[in-house]
């Protein structure tokens, strides 16, 4: 080092003199070395000072990317606390119930610890953390649960902190249920209702596994229009029909080749319009059995936060604008039941009083309650058990009922006067049918073990919060009583030996619909003449393909998916058996723990 400074001194020096006008070899002076001297030690200084700023440099730069890579790495481990919990969902759709109560962002949800301990469930700096996978330990999460609004809207919300190093970030996201309300139209089986058609030798087999035999397949086709998402487990017969959303099909053939461009008679058309792209195979969906489970939702013994309301026998409802609903269900007894089967019930006043007297359940005018809210109606046929607190025996009849009104009627008013019933079946005095219309103020689902009919327009009062879901053991019916002469009886407007539709053309239907067991149809699709358009404002899921026109009778099809429903769900509404969580919405907030873990204020 000393020689590589002399050398430079002795450079240093020659400048220095040459600057002073000596030549190089005059004798040195005291003076001249000193000045020398300072100008090497200034100079010295100046290199050191460039090797310390680029030290200084080079260990803030390191500092600051290691600093960037535990930033970028906690906002990482907090995804991966979302996609732990989501796994965990998927596994169990019961893990929703679990979680750590003292978490700030679980205040008003109900939570239980899981049997299997979860670390990511911990609070406080004495808790643990979840560790992400591959990451020696290095990075880690937690998450927290807030369930309160899932009864409602079918949402759960996590707030979920990832933390590497002492970085921690925190994000909170919404997860919902995939459900038939992803799509606009959702069918498993492209044929009529094999109930209504009466081809029994129709078994539950899609078109592309070889269903060889005629099942009365229905086709889109006559102007008919789709704005939103459709999936079939079948293949789908298209004429002139326009789809504006993605079009999925369980049928495995090519796109362009997995559907049929066939009329209903398996006649060659064309006409069809994809804006939203021709079908696409997708997997096919199952559907549950039953939607007893919604029955379970109006027990007061089964852990419900808020039980709903169950009504027994034929129960028309009424929505009224007000934010109330009119009921009238005469066989009721119990609105709210304990066990299963259920053994006692109570009679609480938010779903009306059981009873023939003015403004009970039994009375011609029903009674007016607030609707449910983020909570469900439930209408079971009569049991036949003695034990059940709404059982009554077959020979015994509400107040001004009888074995005679039964056999023509359901004691409610249906059928109404001139209307022809479209079968004996259609309005049994004893089953669980429902029979819905009005203007809905709130969110609230309809479920029936039997029948459902949509007697009248069905409109949301603010189409930006009300919500309605409408689920059926059996059919769904868009009612269209019909007006039969040719036995005698005289039909308003028309003379003897002609008939026509009772109601006035076009019908609207703001809900998500879902019938398990069969169909969602126009009653007396083939009679009455041309009525309008069907306009369907939501979703509509069934097992057989309903008609809605036949030939000149019935409706054109305006069905438009309402958008919400990619973020909510109707309360409590019934989702398909392999369905999974996903993330609709995603937003980071401020941390929620220090690295550390104790809880940030």
């Amino acid at each position: 080092m000393s020689a590589r400074w002399n050398a430079r001194d002795s450079a240093f020096v020659r400048a220095a003199r040459a600057r002073l006008g000596r030549g190089p070899n005059e004798p040195d002076t005291a003076s001249e070395r000193g000045a020398a001297l300072v100008v090497v030690i200034g100079l010295g200084l100046l290199l050191l000072t460039l090797v310390a700023t680029a030290m200084t440099f080079s260990v803030s730069g390191s500092l600051k990317a290691t600093s960037d890579q535990n930033w970028n790495g906690a906002m990482a481990a907090a995804y991966a606390g979302v996609a732990d919990y989501e796994s965990r969902l998927a596994n169990d759709n019961t893990y929703y119930h679990y979680g750590n109560s003292a978490a700030a962002f679980s205040a008003g949800s109900t939570l239980t610890p899981p049997s299997a301990p979860n670390p990511a469930f911990a609070v406080g700096a004495a808790g643990g953390w979840g560790s992400v996978a591959g990451s020696g330990g290095t990075a880690s999460y937690r998450y927290e649960v807030d369930n309160s609004a899932y009864s409602a809207s079918g949402v759960l919300r996590i707030r979920s902190t990832g933390r590497v190093g002492t970085v921690t970030r925190s994000i909170v996201a919404n997860l919902r249920q995939d459900g038939f309300i992803d799509y606009l139209y959702f069918t498993i089986y492209e044929i009529q209702d094999p109930e209504q058609s009466g081809l029994t030798a129709c078994s539950d087999t899609y078109a592309w596994a070889g269903r060889s035999v005629p099942c009365s397949d229905i086709a889109f086709g006559g102007g008919d229009v789709l704005n939103g998402p459709a999936h079939s487990n079948d293949t789908i017969r298209i004429c002139d029909a326009t789809f504006n959303g993605l079009v999925t099909t369980g049928s495995p053939g090519p796109t362009g080749s997995n559907y049929l461009k066939q009329n209903s008679n398996g006649g060659a058309c064309s006409g069809q319009v994809f804006n939203g792209g021709e079908p696409t195979t997708s997997p096919v969906v199952a559907m549950p059995a039953t939607n007893m489970q919604l029955k379970q939702e109006t027990r007061t013994d089964a852990g419900v936060d808020a039980p709903g309301c169950l009504y027994t026998g034929p129960t028309s409802i009424v929505l009224n604008s007000d934010g109330t609903m009119t009921i009238r269900s005469p066989w009721t007894k119990k609105t709210r039941i304990v066990g299963d089967p259920a053994t006692s019930g109570s009679t609480p006043a938010a779903c009306g009083l059981p009873g023939m007297a003015n403004g009970q359940l039994g009375s011609t005018a029903g009674a007016t309650v607030p609707v449910l809210n983020a909570n469900l109606i439930f209408v079971q046929s009569v049991p036949g058990i003695i034990t059940d607190p709404n059982y009554t025996s077959s020979t015994v009849w509400p107040s001004g009922q009888s074995a005679a009104t039964c056999s023509v009627g359901n004691g409610i008013g249906f059928p109404v006067t001139h209307e022809t019933a479209p079968s004996p079946r259609s309005y049994d005095c004893r089953k669980g049918d429902a029979f819905v219309k009005g203007t809905l103020d709130g969110t609230m689902t309809i479920a029936t073990d039997n029948f459902l009919y949509v007697t009248g327009d069905i409109i949301y009062s603010d189409a930006s919060t009300d919500v309605l879901g409408l689920v059926a053991q059996n059919a769904i019916w868009v009612w269209n009583p019909y007006c039969d002469s040719t036995h005698g009886v005289i039909c308003p407007g028309v003379g003897l030996g002609a008939g026509g539709a009772i109601l006035p053309d076009n019908r609207r239907i703001d809900a998500a619909m879902l019938s398990l067991d069969h169909t969602i149809q126009v009653q007396n699709y083939d009679r009455g003449g041309a009525q309008g358009t069907l306009t369907i404002n939501g979703s509509l899921a069934q097992k057989y393909r309903g008609i809605v026109r036949s030939g000149s009778n019935g409706y054109i099809k305006n069905y438009i998916y309402d958008p919400r429903f990619r973020y909510i769900s109707p309360p409590k509404f019934l989702s398909p058996l392999s369905a999974h969580y996903s993330v609709n919405l995603l937003v980071e907030v401020s941390s929620a723990f220090t690295a550390r873990g104790a809880t940030v204020p």
